[in-house]
């Protein structure tokens, strides 16, 4: 991880640490870096964002970094992040930008690059773009003149992105009674539209994005409001996207959460069963529950693991050729369709399964059997981030626990990306002794790593 660059972008509180001048430095250093082996006469950049205020602001500085190197921009305003992927892909663009902080609150914001395949950059190519941020490398071109870069506008490109995501659904939805929570962000206006051409008797809730209420107590971060309404409603479930719609996370027709474990039982065996499983497995992170591998493992369906980050599992799908894998919190890839997280699709695939498996969520989601887990932050300083796994007086304490819970759980210590943080995660049988130890473990993280 360098120094711009973390887990997914780059991030920070816009206008403090993530600044005009760093996205002028982002647009002009990354489109260069993205674009420069291309035989064009001028490379396109595809430019899009979610709802939060700083947008506007941080696009303006974005596209003049763009322009200034060269390039062309096209911007589509407002759509989730995975149109950017698809459309980059798909429209032969030589790169994609999305500007959004995902689930994170309004205050922050983020950048994020596609190159032309629609994939995430590689360590080496932003550590290359970080070099010319930090002036260990220049651009000894001068674009002048006429090799200055124009933007333009282009209000129709993500109606092509949902027709993508509609001609996967190949369904008559109209059985369907379900609420939609597009935590006031990027699948505000698009999210609705499909369920509504597929016919769904839809219901749309935090679907009016003021520039501040991007995932402010709704969406996939806060489940509570769409699990009231489901239940109140007498719905079939609800679909709850984040702040740039590349997750998706449920709940039944009880108000019970289906996450993105459960999501991914429920469509790998439906893929199984149609015979469109790949190899036949199924890739996730360190963070999948241990029922999902218990619920696999019944199914006769192989697990491969990666470190936590959609980008790490996209890699070791493509290295083995598998065509579903994702995350916990509902982050799940379907090579097929796109290059990254797609809660559209990934709602569209759902809505599939439910229809022709003839259940309701509610029994399919019965398949895995969720053990207790707990997830505590303990806040440290930016500094002990790197070497949070050297305290002996904390390891020694991890060693000890993990021998206590005897092999009927399990402790996962990691560094967020994005924040000065370590998340603290324990699984196992026994919620109160889970606590208890995540407890203890955050107050070591804290007392010795302040």
């Amino acid at each position: 991880m360098g120094k711009y660059f973390g887990t997914d972008g780059v991030r920070g509180i816009a206008n403090k640490e993530l600044t005009n001048e760093l996205a002028y430095q982002l647009g002009r250093f990354g489109s260069y870096v993205l674009t420069k082996n291309t035989h064009k006469e001028k490379a396109t950049i595809l430019v899009a964002k979610d709802t939060r205020i700083s947008g506007d602001m941080l696009e303006n500085s974005l596209i003049a970094g763009i322009l200034s190197a060269g390039s062309d921009a096209v911007r589509i305003d407002v759509v989730p992040t995975p149109a950017v992927a698809y459309l980059v892909r798909t429209m032969e663009f030589d790169a994609g930008i999305m500007i959004s902080a995902s689930h994170n609150s309004y205050e922050y914001n983020g950048i994020k690059f596609f190159n032309h395949d629609g994939l995430k950059l590689s360590d080496e190519m932003e550590n290359e773009i970080e070099e010319y941020i930090l002036g260990n490398s220049s651009i000894e071109e001068e674009f002048i003149g006429t090799h200055v870069g124009r933007v333009h506008q282009d209000d129709y490109l993500k109606f092509r992105y949902l027709e993508h995501v509609r001609a996967v659904a190949k369904k008559d939805y109209s059985k369907l009674k379900l609420v939609i929570d597009t935590a006031n962000g990027a699948a505000s206006e698009l999210a609705p539209t499909l369920f509504r051409e597929l016919g769904a008797d839809v219901h749309v809730i935090n679907d009016k994005p003021d520039g501040f209420n991007i995932n402010h107590q709704c969406g996939s971060t806060y489940l509570d409001g769409l699990a009231e309404y489901v239940k109140k409603h007498h719905l079939d479930f609800g679909l709850a996207f984040d702040g740039d719609a590349d997750r998706l996370l449920a709940v039944d027709s009880k108000g019970n959460l289906v996450d993105g474990d459960k999501i991914m039982t429920i469509c790998a065996i439906d893929m199984k069963e149609k015979q469109s499983l790949k190899n036949n497995s199924v890739v996730v992170t360190v963070m999948s529950n241990i029922g999902f591998h218990k619920a696999m493992r019944e199914k006769d369906l192989e697990v491969e693991v990666t470190k936590v980050g959609d980008r790490y599992v996209l890699e070791r799908m493509l290295e083995k050729d598998y065509v579903i894998g994702g995350e916990q919190s509902g982050h799940i890839i379907f090579l097929e369709h796109n290059t990254t997280g797609d809660g559209l699709l990934t709602a569209v695939k759902l809505c599939n399964a439910v229809l022709d498996s003839g259940q309701s969520l509610d029994s399919l989601s019965e398949i895995m059997q969720i053990y207790p887990q707990v997830l505590l932050n303990a806040k440290i300083s930016s500094e002990n981030k790197e070497d949070f796994d050297k305290n002996e007086m904390i390891n020694k304490r991890i060693d000890e626990i993990t021998q206590a819970l005897d092999g009927n759980g399990r402790i996962l210590i990691r560094p967020s990306g994005t924040e000065p943080l370590v998340r603290v995660m324990l699984e196992g049988e026994d919620l109160e002794k889970l606590n208890a130890y995540a407890l203890e473990l955050v107050k070591l993280f804290e007392d010795y790593l302040k």
